[in-house]
């Protein structure tokens, strides 16, 4: 797994040209899985092969709900949108969208997380995994992420911020 994240981390990189951005959407991954952890946890589920598959697939997900606030973000400020701006912009913007992927994963996954039938002890982990890693990780997308890429940015502001002065 360690190899695959390296892989994703240098994807994110060469689609932003810039690893600050892709550190920004690199940080989903551990607060999806603790949200996967405290699922499992709740539920009384061993971490088992199963929910393994579960993180393998909860890390792409947050990676592409970071992604895609990320990008409309930066998009905005490319369009001369002050910092602050294409920050609240972009999460209300995008707030939607990722509130309706989670939910429909979510949901998607809810029989899964309750079976009882033949394979239900292979569906459970996987499944409860998912469901709880989503809700984390869509908490971070909206809330801690755009805090997060502020913080990040806050320098770039302030240098604009001196050259308006400057010019004045």
């Amino acid at each position: 797994m360690p190899v695959a994240l390296l892989l994703v981390l240098a994807l994110l990189f060469m689609m932003f040209n810039n690893l600050k951005d892709g550190l920004l959407v690199f940080t989903g991954i551990p607060f999806a899985l603790t949200g996967g952890v405290m699922a499992l946890w709740l539920r009384d589920i061993p971490l088992s092969i199963s929910a393994g598959v579960g993180f393998i697939a909860l890390s792409g997900v947050a990676v592409l709900n970071g992604l895609v606030m990320i990008a409309f973000i930066r998009s905005l400020r490319e369009q001369g949108h002050s910092l602050h701006n294409a920050i609240n912009e972009g999460a209300l913007t995008r707030l939607r969208p990722v509130l309706m992927t989670a939910l429909v994963a979510s949901l998607g996954f809810i029989p899964m997380a309750l079976a009882t039938g033949t394979g239900a002890e292979v569906q459970r982990p996987l499944a409860t995994v998912v469901i709880g890693g989503i809700l984390s990780s869509t908490a971070l997308t909206l809330l801690v992420l755009p805090a997060l890429y502020q913080w990040a940015h806050r320098r770039e502001e302030d240098e604009v911020e001196a050259l308006k002065q400057g010019f004045k």
